[in-house]
């Protein structure tokens, strides 16, 4: 059983509600209807997103000939899982050297998902660097140095309030010289300025294409679940300065509800490429869109 199947109880309110109101039900009607769109919009999938999904429920319906509400409960299941299945965009890149680019509001994980994802590469026989540039939050590089202590990782860090991108630099040389597979950035997360941050970030960008064009790379948004529609903000507001290739979901240990998951997906186009489930070092797996909406379902 994988890490992801033993941790799915976070889903239990949303399971149970959708479970209550099929059991309570004889037919499909339009009451079933109503009860199953409010669950929806109360559980963080967000109104455009649950119009988007009732859309597609009430067409399958109707198409398919279904008659009782255990059928429209597996119409609704194959429809969620279709929304956030992204195909081959939901595995991280496997060519290299590759760049990753960690980034996100601080407090929403994102020091804790780059030493979790350093972990699980190297762990797959990847060498990984990482480098601290987010110089500007107090103790962001002492933070990332600990989680390379953990991992036995090299970490590059300049000094609090260095320039980000002579970090980036400096990361890329280091990398290049002791043929790391992976590169992964750690990045300030002030979204309050969203210029700042844009042409910090398209400051790092050039300096990997000029020093490191042989590199694939990814940009990873990492968003806290427990936030909800201000995760979903989040999204909105980073999609519009970085080129996001994927989302990594975190503290999804036993608080949210996971809608966000489906919203991302949904509205953005973004495929979620890991989620956090633990405090754990080895809690952030891979994203399986069959296994995260199945736990909606208590499957």
């Amino acid at each position: 059983m994988s890490l992801f199947k033993e941790k799915k109880s976070f889903f239990g309110r949303l399971s149970e509600k959708i479970s209550d109101v099929i059991m309570m039900r004889a037919e499909v009607d339009e009451e079933l209807m109503e009860e199953l769109e409010e669950i929806l919009i109360t559980s963080d999938i967000g109104m455009d997103t649950t119009m988007h999904i009732m859309t597609k429920l009430r067409d399958r319906i109707k198409n398919d000939n279904i008659a009782n509400p255990e059928g429209v409960k597996e119409a609704l299941k194959k429809i969620m899982t279709e929304l956030v299945d992204k195909g081959e965009r939901q595995q991280l890149c496997d060519t290299y050297p590759l760049v990753i680019l960690m980034i996100g509001i601080n407090g929403g994980g994102k020091t804790t998902s780059i030493g979790k994802l350093a972990h699980r590469l190297k762990s797959q026989g990847k060498t990984v660097m990482l480098a601290a540039a987010d110089t500007f939050r107090a103790a962001a590089a002492e933070q990332l140095s600990i989680w390379g202590e953990r991992n036995g990782i090299n970490v590059v860090r300049h000094q609090e309030g260095a320039d980000p991108s002579a970090v980036i630099f400096d990361g890329i040389q280091s990398a290049k010289a002791k043929h790391a597979d992976v590169l992964i950035c750690d990045t300030a997360g002030r979204l309050q300025n969203k210029k700042n941050l844009m042409n910090e970030l398209e400051k790092m960008n050039k300096v990997i294409s000029r020093e490191y064009p042989e590199a694939s790379r990814e940009t990873l948004l990492v968003l806290d679940a427990t936030t909800g529609k201000n995760a979903v903000s989040q999204a909105r507001e980073f999609g519009q300065v970085a080129d996001i290739t994927g989302i990594v979901l975190t503290k999804l240990d036993g608080t949210a509800k996971g809608g966000i998951a489906i919203t991302v997906a949904d509205e953005f186009d973004m495929p979620v490429k890991f989620i956090g489930v633990g405090e754990g070092i080895e809690d952030l797996v891979a994203f399986e869109p069959a296994e995260f909406i199945g736990g909606i379902f208590h499957e």
